[in-house]
């Protein structure tokens, strides 16, 4: 299925921040995926996508890091101009919001991995069936 959990810290932006939640992670042998930290005035969140989820859930509450959760919807799609905006234009169709996204392209160059959250991912699931989603 091309959704999966991700997890959000939110926090003050200072130094050592992503240092200290990367350790844990880390210490507890948990790969991370993806993940996305804007900040906005001196605040921010860290979403994570995560190899194990159990595990990270697990380790984030041992060294108390206080974490959400929310569905996020992974593509993959060409790395080309345009491919965004067809996504982006669907939903907006659909009005369904994005509200989070963010993406990397794939070592080859030829695809995108996008990340997105979204206001009402069944519906978006929907419309965007024959798009190319993809297991992350």
């Amino acid at each position: 299925m091309p959704i999966a959990t991700q997890l959000v810290i939110s926090g003050q932006s200072k130094p050592g921040a992503l240092a200290r939640v990367t350790a844990v992670l880390g210490e507890a042998g948990v790969n991370i995926k993806a993940f996305s930290a804007p900040e906005v005035t001196g605040a921010g969140k860290l979403r994570l996508l995560v190899a194990d989820l159990d595990g990270a859930r697990a380790a984030l509450r041992s060294a108390k890091i206080k974490f959400g959760e929310e569905t996020a919807l992974l593509l993959s799609l060409e790395n080309k101009p345009g491919a965004l905006k067809k996504v982006a234009e669907l939903l907006m169709k659909s009005r369904i919001n994005i509200k989070c996204g963010y993406c990397t392209p794939s070592r080859e160059g030829k695809r995108a991995l996008v990340v997105l959250t979204v206001s009402n991912t069944d519906k978006a699931l929907t419309i965007l069936r024959n798009q190319s989603l993809d297991e992350f």
